[in-house]
């Protein structure tokens, strides 16, 4: 969850501004969470307090109506409905609020039905929860250690479907103005930018320098990094000056279930 939140801060600056240069700062003043940081503290919350996805996921975002860089469109859309109908959107932001599930259930099947159910109350379309149930599942077999790092394309592959591109690739996204704002794009990218990483950072960097969707591609990257290794102290201590109180309950919540569950 943290591994999210960080990557989406960190790239927050970069998705419409700035462009990322090699040994770009990490942090800076221009920072900041986004939609992406509220979405995934939302669907922690309705885990640990046994909240329905879509009610936990609408309260949230209503209490921070203009994050940086604001809502997609299709989901500010469904945000301002009456009933909250779900959209046949498969937009990335099933998967970038995804990783709570990876951590808090501990059942294949499991997961697989609980990404399912946080992604369709917004993104019912099959890509929006195929997104989604890649992400969390991945996350879960590396944090339980069913799979190995060096396993990941291939059960990704024949899992579910996702060729990932070469991270020369990737990189050329901003050269040529295209910005990848579906799971079909980001899913994968974000996956390579995990593999060809030696650590946290590494992960991190890649993802932001893959520009496009900055934020996102950082914040699924690194949810997926968490999982396989540590977050350096100093990194994670500068992201949660970021979060105001209620977040940082949520998130102090969560790290107490995950503890609870390996001991």
């Amino acid at each position: 969850m943290l591994g999210a939140i960080i990557g989406d801060i960190v790239g927050s600056r970069f998705e419409f501004d700035e462009k990322p240069t090699e040994g770009f700062e990490l942090f800076t003043d221009d920072c900041d969470f986004t939609d992406d940081t509220i979405c995934t503290v939302a669907i922690a919350d309705a885990i640990l307090n046994e909240r329905p996805y879509k009610e936990t996921l609408v309260e949230w975002c209503q209490r921070y109506p203009n994050p940086k860089g604001g809502y997609g469109n299709m989901f500010l859309h469904w945000l301002g409905e009456r009933n909250h109908l779900p959209q046949a959107s498969f937009g990335n932001g099933s998967a970038m609020r995804v990783s709570p599930v990876g951590w808090l259930f501990n059942d294949y099947e499991e997961v697989q039905r609980q990404a399912k159910q946080s992604a369709e109350v917004s993104h019912c379309h099959q890509e929006g929860i195929r997104g989604a149930q890649c992400i969390a599942t991945v996350i879960y077999w590396l944090r339980t250690c069913r799979l190995t790092k060096d396993e990941i394309e291939g059960a990704v592959a024949r899992n579910f479907q996702y060729q990932l591109p070469p991270l020369r690739d990737i990189f050329r996204i901003g050269s040529n103005g295209h910005f990848d704002s579906t799971c079909q794009e980001t899913v994968p990218w974000a996956l390579r930018c995990f593999l060809d990483a030696e650590d946290f950072e590494g992960t991190l960097r890649n993802a932001i320098m893959a520009q496009g969707d900055t934020d996102t591609k950082g914040a699924i990257a690194c949810s997926v990094a968490e999982a396989c290794y540590e977050i350096p102290d100093a990194i994670a201590e500068r992201a949660l000056e970021f979060l105001p109180v209620d977040m940082l309950t949520i998130v102090e919540q969560f790290y107490d279930r995950v503890q609870q569950n390996i001991e």
